[in-house]
């Protein structure tokens, strides 16, 4: 149920560098949820037009979708957590990144044939 997209300006890295930080951010997604790794999606897409305060310098735009609440407490960490993840694998600077946390009614996210609510 929680969903991570990273979508950012740069160019695509490696397979192996893709792969290796969609698992780092699964694991940590479902630490800081309490959630089973079972349920979460990772998604990424690189070479996206983009701009930041009016320049095309690298940027990320990353969203974390959960059904539930979030609390605020989890969501600075995540922010922290993410944001120092994604500079040290690509570079860009935690000034230059956007995340956006939404919470899902059950009843609105679909799996398996239903849905969590």
């Amino acid at each position: 149920m929680p969903l991570i997209q990273v979508k950012t300006s740069i160019s695509k890295p490696e397979k192996s560098e893709i792969e290796t930080l969609l698992k780092s951010l699964s694991s940590a997604v479902a630490q800081h949820l309490d959630k089973p790794e079972s349920y979460v999606m990772t998604a990424f897409e690189a070479e996206i037009p983009m701009t930041f305060a009016g320049t095309t310098d690298p940027v990320c735009y990353i969203e974390i979708k959960s059904v539930g609440t979030m609390q605020p407490n989890q969501t600075k960490a995540m922010s922290q957590e993410f944001c120092q993840k994604i500079n040290q694998t690509l570079g860009i600077p935690a000034n230059r990144i956007y995340i956006e946390f939404a919470d899902a009614k059950g009843s609105m996210w679909g799996w398996n044939n239903s849905t969590f609510g």
